[in-house]
């Protein structure tokens, strides 16, 4: 027998060869990886991202150049060479002396009573529902599909009802006031006049009341259990318990509900526009539909669109200036808590 080595073939033949595991990847190809997998949710939903900013946006856009020049039913045909006014449509809207003006601040009077009105009513009504069907008891399910029916309702099916039941002759409201239970004289014209503004908060609240109803149900299952047993325990009433429990912890929802229903009602149209038509009574001459009247009514684009932007402003100044108070009421509990 031989006492040479034997002879080593293959990979292994290589001088100075030896066995290693697998490499492991660097540090900069993991990275690079990781980066790819965080940003790939966001690159799927930019081409979405894309198409809203260019549905939304591109109307505010063109809607404001057009405040800047004079059009009209002359004009807008071709009313990129329309003639610029400037600031012109923007001082005709303020100007509060002049009759443009005035029309406008009534309706800007007009829809801030609506608007406080329809969310205090529909914040109150949602509260005080969802807190009676807070527990568990036989029906609580199909009261609570029944609360949910206006929201779940097309706006146009519903506001329409309405109006059929506010016709003064054959409307089941004066119906019921007048021929059976002889309430009033005489029958009232809810779609004109000063009722007009009654019958479209009626309206907006029926509509408005359900979406925090659902709101604050939600906020409620987050709240523990224990502490209405602790309270109880320690002698506090119901009443004390809502004030001391249920309301505090349902500030955060409260926050959010507030400003969505402020937003949605200070710029509803579909509802006095369904109820009253193209002209709305001066009652209940919401901002939504003056400013529909000056654009499409009596062809004032210009002035309509300057008013618009207006709107935009303001609902932003609004929004800011909540969002910024609600945010300081809370930085000083954060800090105590600290």
């Amino acid at each position: 027998m031989s006492d040479a080595p034997a002879v080593r073939t293959g990979p292994d033949a290589h001088p100075g060869h030896r066995t290693r595991p697998d490499r492991e990847p660097s540090p900069d190809r993991s990275g690079r990886r990781a980066r790819r997998r965080a940003a790939l949710p966001y690159v799927l939903l930019l081409p979405a991202l894309l198409l809203e900013l260019l549905v939304h946006l591109t109307p505010m856009v063109v809607g404001a150049a057009m405040s800047f020049k004079q059009l009209t039913q002359f004009t807008i045909r071709d009313w990129s060479t329309a003639p610029w006014t400037g600031l012109g449509n923007y001082r005709t809207s303020v100007d509060f002396h002049a009759p443009v003006g005035r029309a406008l601040l009534h309706s800007f009077w007009i829809t801030c009573a609506f608007t406080v009105l329809t969310v205090g009513l529909s914040w109150l009504i949602g509260t005080v529902a969802a807190v009676l069907l807070q527990d568990a008891f036989r029906g609580r399910g199909l009261l609570r599909a029944l609360f949910l029916l206006p929201y779940a309702l097309p706006v146009y099916a519903a506001v329409i009802t309405w109006s059929f039941v506010f016709q003064r002759d054959t409307g089941l409201l004066n119906h019921v006031l007048h021929d059976q239970l002889h309430l009033v004289d005489d029958k009232p014209f809810w779609l004109l006049g000063d009722h007009s503004f009654a019958a479209l908060v009626t309206v907006a609240v029926w509509r408005s009341w359900p979406f925090a109803f659902l709101t604050l149900t939600a906020g409620l299952q987050n709240i523990p259990r224990e502490l209405y047993e602790a309270a109880a325990l320690d002698g506090a009433d119901v009443w004390q318990q809502i004030r001391r429990i249920t309301l505090p912890s349902l500030r955060p929802v409260n926050l959010v509900l507030v400003i969505v229903l402020f937003l949605w009602t200070f710029n509803d149209f579909n509802t006095p526009y369904l109820l009253f038509g193209r002209s709305a009574p001066e009652a209940a001459d919401l901002l939504s539909v003056h400013i529909y009247q000056s654009s499409f009514v009596t062809w004032n684009f210009g002035a309509g669109s300057a008013m618009s932007v207006l709107l935009l402003l303001f609902l932003l100044l609004v929004t800011a200036g909540y969002l910024l108070l609600a945010s300081r009421r809370r930085t000083p509990g954060r800090r105590s808590a600290r």
